[in-house]
């Protein structure tokens, strides 16, 4: 692979393709990304949105084959899902890390300048052009990163991401997941890279936070190449989408030679490659283009199978009329006048006709439409369980000291209440609470006798990264239930993926096998911690859609707008706590 860094405004992929062993994940992809647009990576988990922005910022994964030319600017910046942080690292050392190139440009800067009012700058023509245009590279480079303004930007940075009152002299392994990760963002934007690549930057933000991020990366002045699953932030914040499903490639390149899809205009693909396509209109707008582009899709490949059927049974019959040599039938007297000779002819060029037809058709032919991954639903097995009296967990007057603050909370058979609030307010706390893997330091948590409890936590971790996921399923469930509830069968793991090692899936991936393991034996209470991190666009839809048949009580944490927007059940707003604690309205 050839990756080159240059001064170019532009991003640029020719012809990349990935491979790991005989698992093709991209193939001859070509894009270019110019300053001020912003490039949203859509697709299925696996489909290889995290290996093309770590393969674009030079962070090649070990057995990885990769094959292609990127160019892209000297000072790109990547954001990982997974954290590059040490534990031990101090937030005040991790910040002046990240400006160690701003400082390095401000250094040139004032030498650049010393340099042109140097004397020898000025002794000959020549030496006077070096310097002034040594100056002039060190003063755009200056201006592009934002040089003087290194801490009311970082100021703002972590005001605007809700991590002002982060103690600069905290080690890292100190903050939460959600800290963590907010952090390492409010890095990287403090960083001034000329372009930035994000892998799934709203996850951990609440709405405060990802309507501030929303505001920064439409005023970036470089270009910007994000995966994200958050489908509001989507529709804000992308000029142009990259789909890598290999199926909506197929699916294009039938539309651009037929007839545009309806409501697309000159917005439908400008690009298409074997693995992916980029479309020039919002996420909302990209719904329905794709569902379009798929309906021709299967339109034409049944026509088209109509007509193959329809010249083969020709083909076979009048092969057969041919062969016979037979004489008209009483109904053929029509056919009286002409030799035998001529009629056969004519059969023949009819039968030519058709072969040839056929041939090209066969061809030609378009593939029959890959059927989605597709979330089968929550498997039988689960039934709402009846308490003594109406319900199955009972909260009162519970505190987790400077976490949490909660009055009451009464969980029927039946509840589906989200559970909302800003970055800190408790929402897995109570979570953890209710799932029994937490103590409160002063209330009572009660449970219904015989409830089954079942998380989704918002971050993965498997003990065992070398284990399957048909291994880590059997293991959870036990071989009997395992057999009578096959991982395949609920759309979750591709079937390609189920004996590879789970520390090689995807983060996704990763959380669709952690799902699998709770709802294969589903809980009468289903407790989801921001269930739509992670997970494809299309999945988060089935699995809001499925949670409103669950037969039993489902609590959803989620700062997803656009799962919000359609929520229609309870809901249970938490909010910081006046004296530092937390409490809920």
């Amino acid at each position: 692979m050839s990756v080159t860094h240059s001064h170019s405004s532009h991003l640029r992929v020719d012809g990349l393709s990935v491979a790991f062993g005989d698992r093709r994940v991209l193939s001859d992809l070509d894009l270019t990304v110019a300053p001020d647009r912003r490039l949203g990576l859509i697709g299925e988990n696996g489909a290889g949105k995290s290996t093309l922005l770590r393969v674009i910022a030079g962070d090649v994964l070990p057995g990885a084959v990769v094959d292609g030319r990127i160019a892209r600017p000297s000072r790109t910046g990547l954001l990982f899902q997974e954290l590059p942080f040490d534990p031990a690292d101090r937030v005040d050392e991790v910040l002046e890390a990240s400006v160690a190139d701003v400082r390095a440009i401000e250094v040139e800067l004032d030498a650049a300048a010393s340099a042109l009012s140097a004397p020898e700058s000025k002794s000959t023509d020549a030496a006077a052009a070096r310097a002034a245009d040594r100056y002039a590279v060190a003063l755009e480079a200056a201006e592009r990163a934002d040089v003087w303004s290194v801490e009311r930007r970082r100021d703002e940075l972590l005001d605007g991401l809700g991590l002002a009152g982060l103690g600069r002299d905290r080690r890292i392994g100190e903050l939460s997941g959600g800290q963590r990760s907010r952090f390492a963002l409010a890095a990287l934007l403090l960083s001034s890279p000329d372009a930035l690549l994000l892998d799934e930057p709203t996850n951990h933000l609440d709405d405060d936070a990802a309507g501030f991020l929303e505001e920064r990366l439409r005023a970036w002045r470089g270009p910007v190449v994000f995966a994200s699953h958050d489908r509001a932030f989507l529709d804000r914040v992308a000029t142009g989408l990259l789909d890598l499903d290999p199926g909506r490639a197929g699916a294009a390149a039938l539309a651009r030679t037929g007839s545009a899809p309806a409501g697309a205009g000159s917005r439908e693909a400008v690009l298409a490659a074997s693995v992916g396509t980029v479309f020039g209109g919002s996420f909302s707008e990209y719904l329905a283009v794709r569902a379009e582009e798929r309906a021709r899709w299967a339109r034409q490949h049944d026509e088209e199978q109509s007509e193959l059927r329809r010249l083969r049974v020709v083909v076979a019959e009048r092969a057969r009329d041919v062969a016979h040599g037979r004489a008209a039938r009483d109904n053929d007297k029509f056919l009286k006048h002409f030799k035998r000779e001529n009629v056969e002819q004519a059969v023949s060029r009819r039968v030519r006709n058709a072969e040839l037809r056929l041939a090209e058709l066969e061809r030609t032919q378009v593939a029959r439409p890959p059927s989605p991954m597709a979330f089968a639903g929550i498997p039988s097995g689960s039934h709402a369980l009846e308490g003594d009296d109406g319900q199955l967990l009972h909260v009162a007057d519970v505190a987790v000291d400077g976490r949490l603050e909660l009055d009451a909370l009464h969980v029927g058979p039946l509840t589906r209440l989200l559970i909302t609030g800003a970055n800190g307010a408790g929402k897995s706390t109570l979570l953890a609470l209710l799932a029994g893997r937490l103590a409160p330091d002063r209330g009572t948590v009660r449970r219904r006798r015989g409830l089954r409890v079942g998380l989704l936590e918002q971050d993965v971790r498997f003990a065992d990264p070398d284990a399957t996921p048909r291994v880590l399923y059997e293991r959870a469930l036990g071989e009997r239930r395992a057999e009578r509830v096959p991982l395949a069968d609920l759309g979750l793991i591709g079937s390609r993926d189920l004996d590879r090692p789970v520390g090689r899936l995807s983060v996704g991936q990763q959380r669709r096998l952690a799902l699998a393991l709770v709802i294969a034996a589903p809980p009468h209470v289903f407790l989801l911690d921001e269930p739509t991190n992670h997970l494809s666009l299309a999945l988060a839809g089935e699995l809001e859609e499925a949670l409103g048949a669950y037969p039993g009580a489902v609590l959803v944490a989620s700062h997803d707008r656009w799962l919000r927007r359609r929520w229609d059940g309870e809901e249970l707003a938490l909010r910081p706590h006046p004296a530092g604690a937390l409490a809920a309205t």
